[in-house]
Parts: structure tokens; sequence; C-alpha cells
């Protein structure tokens, strides 16, 4: 049976990959109706559209050509999934804050389908902070986003802000629906990844090795399995996981400050990121120049989040990860239960296929009420995987 995509096309230079996007979903077998914004209509015409989907454009709330039905609402009832593409900051705004003021924000705010956003616009307009508050409510509302890539943008700057190729936004949209069970849909799971940076001096820094591969890959089956997924990292050059919610930070401050923020809404909370214990206890504001003799830094404790999380835990499942370089078994049993997780992923980050800038793992999982179950060597995505059927497996068992 056909499933019904409404593509919603705002006005931005990226029009054109949306006319793009609606011939390979034509050509997919779905069925395409179009909505395009007063704005859109001055990049791509409608005919455009109407040629390529075989299906009339709509682009006026107050034009009804059907007298049984209201057009806005029939529109919002036929989709089995409303995309935004491209997404303008205009238009998030408006969805954002309820505005219904053209035909795209009065079907989105009357459907009941999954409503996927894929914004473009300039790098600054992007990471504006009114705007990054507007994608935040709108992701706590359920809608999911497809991140925006990094490239040449039209206005000439070079950063975040390029609409997704129209091959990849057919990918997520046939996953969607081939996939035959999205055992995380509906829940909210938070995973922290990668490394933290705790600044000596406008140059230095204090950091660790990890790459951030091993939460990217959780949250990228975490989302395949239905789950709205937020990724808090720290410095990372991975490319961000398909329909996931990325918000970066950059210290362990800033990552404790982030957690606690999601955490009360979340179902599922995995901290897989490497946050530092210790960090410098003054800061210099200027570079500091080389002395005749040694150096000294006093370093103070950093919050322990995991030990904070398990503290205000109530209905969430609670993963943390321990890399050791040794007596494993003893540190992951002793974290488990100093800080009330109901998991600990425990690896030999000295073992030959397990670092952190590896893309292989070997991980141990302890649990408090089940033997440790050892993992053999695996890719990080398939360590990623066994990782969530473990997690589902045992809070299924636990309901």
């Amino acid at each position: 049976m056909k499933k019904n995509i409404l593509l919603c096309v705002t006005g931005g230079i990226a029009c054109y990959k949306a006319a793009s996007l609606t011939s390979k979903l034509i050509q997919s077998d779905y069925s395409v109706k179009v909505i395009m914004t007063e704005s859109a209509m001055n990049f791509v015409s409608p005919l455009t559209f109407q040629a390529l989907s075989r299906n009339e454009v709509y682009t006026d709330t107050f034009i009804e050509n059907n007298p049984e039905v209201i057009a806005h609402i029939d529109l919002a009832d036929w989709a089995d999934l409303c995309l935004v593409a491209p997404a303008t900051a205009n238009m998030i705004g408006k969805l954002a804050n309820g505005l219904a003021d053209d035909m795209v924000s009065t079907t989105l705010l009357a459907t009941t389908a999954p409503v996927w956003i894929a914004p473009a616009m300039n790098v600054h307009m992007y990471d504006h902070p009114a705007v990054q508050k507007n994608i935040n409510t709108l992701y706590q509302f359920g809608h999911r986003f497809i991140e925006p890539g990094e490239g040449y943008l039209a206005c000439g700057y070079v950063g975040k802000g390029r609409l997704e190729e129209p091959e990849t936004i057919a990918e997520l949209i046939h996953q969607h629906f081939s996939e035959p069970a999205q055992p995380l849909k509906g829940k909210n799971v938070l995973i922290t990844a990668g490394p933290t940076k705790e600044r000596i001096d406008p140059v230095r820094f204090l950091t660790n090795h990890s790459s951030g591969k091993m939460g990217y890959a959780l949250a990228e089956e975490a989302a395949k399995m239905g789950g709205n997924v937020t990724l808090i990292s720290g410095p990372s050059t991975l490319p961000s996981p398909l329909g996931v919610k990325v918000i970066f930070v950059e210290s362990a401050a800033q990552m404790y400050d982030q957690v606690l923020h999601h955490f009360p809404k979340a179902d599922i909370v995995i901290k897989s990121a490497a946050v530092a214990d210790y960090r410098p206890k003054h800061v210099s504001q200027q570079k500091l120049k080389k002395k005749d003799g040694n150096l000294t830094l006093e370093l103070e404790r950093t919050k322990d989040i995991l030990l904070e999380l398990g503290k205000r835990k109530k209905q969430q499942f609670l993963v943390g990860f321990a890399a050791e370089t040794e007596n494993i078994e003893e540190h992951a049993l002793s974290k488990l239960n100093r800080k009330n997780a109901d998991m600990i992923i425990a690896n030999d980050i000295t073992a030959e296929g397990a670092g952190f800038a590896a893309d292989t793992n070997i991980v141990t999982i302890f649990q408090k009420k089940h033997p440790p179950k050892t993992l053999p060597l695996l890719s990080k995505s398939e360590t990623a995987r066994k990782i969530m059927e473990e997690i589902i497996q045992n809070m299924v068992g636990e309901s």
C-alpha cells in the first residue's frame, strides 16, 4: 500500500532540492502532495511540483477547489508523514509558537501524522539562540529533525545550513516505513558522547582520547529503533547521526547543565561520554608564558553527572560506561551500586580493538539482577545495537 508524503516547501534557494526529492519519492512509489509558501514560489514554480508529483499543488489557505472538504484539514488527515524541506527559520518559529497564517502552518498544526523538519538557512541564522530555542521546542513536541549539512552556502558562507541531500532524505523516509518494529517509538533517549575540554588558558586545555564513536553509534541505533534521541556531545569531528538532535558542549560543567536540563523528560539515559574528572581550579585569561622551572596546576573535581542522575532518577533507565585499565568487574560493579545505575557498560581500553578511537569494541554488560554478559569483538555500530537490545529487553522485563 502506498504511503502518503505531504511535502511542505518553504522559501529558500534549497527549493530546487525539494523538486529533486519529489521526483525520487514518486519513483519510489510514494504518493506525494506538495504545499508551497508564497516565498517558495519565488524560487520554484508550483507547476514544477505539479508535474513531478502528478498532484495539485496547494499554495493558499483560501483556495478551496473541492467544496466537500476543507483543504488544509483534508491534507492533514491524508498524510502518513509530513516533511518540511527546506524549512526556514520563519516557518520553524511559526510552528514552535502555534502560529497559523498560511497553508503550510495551518496544515501542520492540524495533522496528527509525524512531522519531520529539514532546516536550510545561513549558518549564523541556524546558530541563533532564538532559532535553536524554537528547534528545541519542536523537538519536545515530538517533531523529528533532519540536521542540515555543512558546506558552501548560497550566501557565500561555508558552514552548517545546507539542506540535507534528497537521496539521504528519501532513504530516511524509506527506513521509517520499512522498519518492521520500532521498540523505542515514543521513548525519549538521552545520550552523551565524546570527550570534554577543560581550559587552562586561551590556548591550552585538558582532555582525553575519546572520539565519541561509541556514543554516536548508540544514538544512531536508538533513532533507527524509533526513539526521540538527543545526543549531547563534547568536541567531535564525527558527522551528526541522522534523525538525532545534537547539542554540542565543551566542558564538563556545560555537559552537566545540558544533561540535567533534558533528564526529567528522558526515558532512557546513556552516559557514554568521557567526562573530565578534574579541571584547572584557576583558568588564566591570558596565555601562560614559559618560565624557568616546572609549572604546577591545581585541579579541582568536576561534578559527577552519573552520580547526580542516580540521585534524581525516577522513571529513567540509567546506563553508565566504565572505561578501565584493570580490575574491570570490580570497578564496574562498584560504579553500578554507588551511582544507582541500572546498567554499566565496561571495557578494557588497553585491549586490542577496544580503545577510544577504534572502530570496534569489546564490552561487558553489568546489571544488578543479572550475571555479567560479555560481547565479542564487534564494530561499534553492532555493539551499540546489542546494547540497545539489552536495554529494551530489561525495560520490558521490569514493566
